[in-house]
């Protein structure tokens, strides 16, 4: 299972990375939201991807036990969207000697 969500997080970072090139080389984003923005559908797209990375980031800080950590993730997810997202479950992924759901999913606590 741990390939499988390596492969699926490299998958979006690559596939990410992809549309992002093309739709910058078509114009940048600050033109693109000047004819985007007055759409209604492209509001409630937008306002679902930001509400999806709050509730990913609310898992991170449940995971994270500093501030600092969780407000550079904050940033980084808030900023780059699901780049961050999978290049957090990547790291995570990588600090796992033997993978399962609860040691990905959990905090880790150290032992009292």
């Amino acid at each position: 299972m741990k390939w499988t969500l390596v492969v699926l997080c490299a998958a979006v970072i690559i596939c990410m990375s992809w549309i992002t090139i093309v739709a910058s080389l078509d114009r940048n984003v600050l033109q693109a939201g000047q004819g985007l923005w007055p759409d209604p559908w492209f509001v409630a797209t937008l306002m679902d991807a930001y509400f999806g990375f709050l509730t990913f980031f609310v898992w991170v800080a449940y995971r994270e036990q500093s501030w600092a950590a969780r407000g550079i993730w904050f940033i980084a997810i808030m900023s780059l969207g699901n780049f961050a997202m999978s290049g957090y479950v990547l790291w995570q992924l990588s600090k796992m000697k033997t993978f399962s759901w609860e040691s990905l999913l959990l905090r880790h606590r150290p032992a009292v």
